[in-house]
């Protein structure tokens, strides 16, 4: 039984792509690892580029851009999750292109999610080039409460404040291991039994949202979601998604999608009024359509 397997979304990050892959390739470690690449539809030759130089990467080299959940859940399941699980991997690492690894981070994060199997999730330090903190690599739930300190701009004039801080926990020392509501999909590790009780990504998520949809979802279902910082990987960021128009648009709608799916029936009207209203504010007109669409959970 393979131990890890890792599953990278590409979109036209050729290069960066490369890097990450050696990253991977000089892990120190005993553990047998699969890596399987998803290529969106890229016109850089990035699905070329890997077949050439990493012959042992799977390559999914999709026709078209189905965007982030789907082409994730393509390379979960050909690593065998969402299909009884029996011949998945112990741990799935759903990880970004624009990542670089240290050789121990893999080694380390595995043994992390040994030592305590109530943890579900578990996520790194992310860091930028420039050495700062990538403040989604921790962070709390979008509570209709938490994304309006956000949206008025609460959070940034108060970061330190225990109640206004909360989006991205900047109240918190980022050396400090501390368990949390979700980490960000740039790196993701998730255990096995996670995935075969909650099931892979909501499709319905194009781009963001869909990792908080599913420690949302992975810490309903009784486990840890836990911040590593003992570990720490660099992070780009935003590498595929500033080529992209809609991915500037798919933010606001994926805190819609994510709102009606767990907080609409537990939020009274006049707060729901708000929350509507201030997202169609913040997302334009590509989110007023959204709007109008009748919803599940109303």
């Amino acid at each position: 039984m393979l131990d890890l397997g890792i599953v990278i979304v590409n979109w036209n990050t050729r290069d960066l792509l490369r890097d990450c892959l050696a990253s991977i390739a000089a892990s120190e470690g005993d553990f047998a690892c699969r890596v399987v690449v998803v290529d969106n539809a890229s016109t850089d030759g990035s699905a070329e580029m890997v077949r050439a130089e990493f012959p042992d990467v799977t390559v999914i080299a999709s026709p078209t851009n189905d965007g982030f959940s789907a082409a994730n859940n393509a390379g979960l399941r050909r690593l065998g999750f969402g299909q009884g699980e029996a011949g998945a991997p112990r741990y799935a690492l759903v990880l970004n292109p624009d990542t670089v690894l240290p050789p121990d981070a893999l080694r380390a994060m595995l043994a992390y999610m040994d030592a305590d199997e109530s943890i579900g999730v578990a996520g790194p330090k992310l860091v930028l080039p420039d050495g700062s903190l990538d403040l989604a690599c921790r962070r709390s739930f979008p509570t209709p409460e938490v994304s309006f300190y956000r949206m008025v701009g609460l959070s940034k004039l108060f970061p330190h404040s225990r109640r206004f801080g909360r989006y991205n926990m900047t109240f918190l020392d980022p050396d400090v291991e501390t368990e949390v509501d979700s980490v960000v999909g740039a790196f993701m590790l998730v255990r096995r039994a996670a995935i075969e009780r909650v099931g892979l990504f909501d499709e319905t998520f194009w781009m963001y949202g869909e990792d908080l949809d599913w420690a949302y979802r992975i810490k309903q279902a009784g486990w840890k979601i836990m911040y590593h910082p003992s570990v720490t990987v660099t992070h780009v960021k935003r590498a595929a998604s500033r080529q992209s128009r809609r991915a500037q648009s798919e933010f606001y709608r994926a805190m819609l999608i994510f709102y009606r799916k767990h907080y609409r029936v537990t939020t009274p009207w006049w707060l729901h009024s708000l929350v509507l209203t201030g997202l169609a504010l913040r997302g334009g007109r590509p989110l007023w359509r959204e709007l109008l669409k009748p919803a599940a959970n109303g």
